[in-house]
């Protein structure tokens, strides 16, 4: 409402109810993207996670194409997707080694949270800076796991005895893997198969279940800090946990037709395109 030059009253254009419609539509449209992008690229990580692994290379990513500080965005993606590694644990506790559970135990605990608190004292910009060459690091060591698995199989083929490992050096082998896990996780289970097998865990199934406890035992207490340090943006850890979940539903009814290789191959692609990503961003 306005005034003319006469001073007489003025009534505002008429908007037309179509333009309006469609601005709401397209305003409303907007407002979905970052949960749209989330729910897909978090089902897809389900998926990867399912079939070989490395969900993290996409499901992390995308929290922070959505906006999501680099360290909080590293916090809800462990958050999100860490109850698919307790239902691994419950699923190979028949496997477990319970001779080195204790060292495997206090090494993860005390590796994932000296990573986690680590990561929440890191300034934000150091972190961002630090992601490109955890993502590539992290696709490498995912990338050479397959001829480690492989030279695994074969020890695990033709074992020895069963013998019980050093404790002390087998805990110092295993704390900064944990430590790692805690700060960031990617591509870390290879190396704990690689530091068991070292020091005499030779059977398959046990080194696979071991990996699996020390793995999420570390993101636990990563889990746990994070929550209390206030670093989850639990709005979209909800809507992550609950997709990978479908996803990872989806991925394991294929899991076993698909060659590991091709897997193996997508992963570290999916890897090496989001640092090369992050790396232009930067540069």
């Amino acid at each position: 409402m306005g005034f003319d030059t006469a001073g007489s009253v003025t009534e505002p254009p008429a908007v037309s109810p179509t333009r309006y419609n469609q601005a709401s539509m397209i305003s409303s449209l907007s407002s979905h993207v970052p949960y749209l992008w989330l729910v897909a690229a978090s089902s897809i990580a389900g998926v990867m996670n399912a079939m070989a692994g490395g969900g993290s290379f996409l499901s992390f990513p995308a929290m922070l194409a959505i906006g999501v500080l680099p360290i909080q965005a590293n916090a809800t993606n462990t958050v999100a997707l860490w109850p698919g590694q307790l239902v691994s644990v419950w699923a190979l506790r028949t496997d477990l080694r319970r001779d080195l559970l204790a060292v495997v135990a206090s090494a993860s605990v005390l590796g994932g949270v000296s990573g986690a608190v680590v990561l929440l004292r890191t300034p934000q910009i150091t972190f961002l800076h630090a992601v490109p060459w955890l993502l590539l690091t992290a696709s490498v060591l995912f990338g050479i796991s397959g001829p480690v698995s492989r030279w695994l199989r074969a020890r695990s083929s033709e074992p020895h005895l069963p013998r019980t490992p050093a404790m002390v050096p087998l805990f110092i082998a295993i704390f900064p893997v944990c430590f790692y896990i805690g700060y960031f996780g990617a591509g870390a289970g290879f190396l704990l198969m690689s530091a068991l097998a070292l020091f005499g865990v030779e059977e398959m199934n046990s080194l696979n279940s071991l990996k699996v406890l020390a793995a999420c035992l570390s993101n636990f207490c990563a889990v746990v800090t994070f929550i209390v340090g206030g670093a989850v943006i639990w709005h979209y850890c909800l809507i992550s946990m609950v997709f990978a979940a479908v996803g990872g539903y989806v991925g394991a009814q294929y899991a076993r037709s698909m060659s590991a290789s091709v897997l193996r191959t997508i992963v570290v692609v999916t890897g090496c395109t989001m640092a090369a990503y992050f790396f232009w961003r930067q540069a």
